[in-house]
């Protein structure tokens, strides 16, 4: 009779068989793409009127409804801020935070618009607004990252155009959209 350490090594050797046999049933094949485990990409549709960036601050397109047109000079007002962990999570008020992270720059962004009342964090604007792109306003966000695309144009504190005014880093209107199957995309009812 075989020793029980023996006995114990086959068993699990067996039960790695067991789950590795189990993990390669769910493995992409060449018919199924391999998923990140993240959400699934959904870019924003066109906007009916696409915003432009001169001296590295959106400019309102005409028709523009007033709320997408708030939620834009308020984000404009704090294009040459600096980034800074924590930044832009202070009550709501009149003066400005001397500089902004991700999701308070989104958050002071929405406020402007009257969409949020207080600073939401990155997580927390997961589950804001509703599921799904928006016509003129779309939120991005994974637990660690956030960032808003308005009216076409990318409001986000990282992956920034060459051309952005202001310091190296901190909240920049952007032309090219990011491609990231971690965030989750969720917009303001009816924008």
């Amino acid at each position: 009779m075989p020793p029980a350490s023996s006995n114990k090594l086959s068993y699990v050797a067996f039960v790695c068989v067991v789950l590795g046999a189990l993990a390669l049933g769910g493995t992409a094949t060449a018919d199924t793409p391999a998923s990140s485990g993240g959400a699934v990409f959904l870019p924003p549709p066109p906007p009916p009127k696409k915003a432009k960036i001169v001296d590295g601050r959106a400019l309102v397109p005409a028709g523009a409804p007033s709320r997408v047109r708030r939620v834009i000079e308020a984000a404009n007002r704090l294009v040459e801020k600096p980034y800074r962990y924590g930044g832009g999570h202070k009550r709501f008020g009149r003066r400005l935070d001397n500089g902004y992270d991700c999701s308070g720059a989104v958050s002071y962004a929405l406020y402007g618009g009257r969409f949020l009342l207080s600073p939401l964090p990155s997580g927390a604007l997961m589950n804001w607004g509703q599921s799904g792109p928006g016509r003129w306003i779309t939120v991005y966000a994974h637990g660690g990252h956030a960032y808003v695309v308005v009216a076409g144009l990318r409001f986000d504190t990282s992956m920034r155009d060459p051309d952005a005014p202001g310091p190296g880093t901190g909240p920049r209107w952007s032309k090219s959209l990011r491609k990231s199957s971690a965030f989750v995309a969720r917009h303001p009812r009816s924008y």
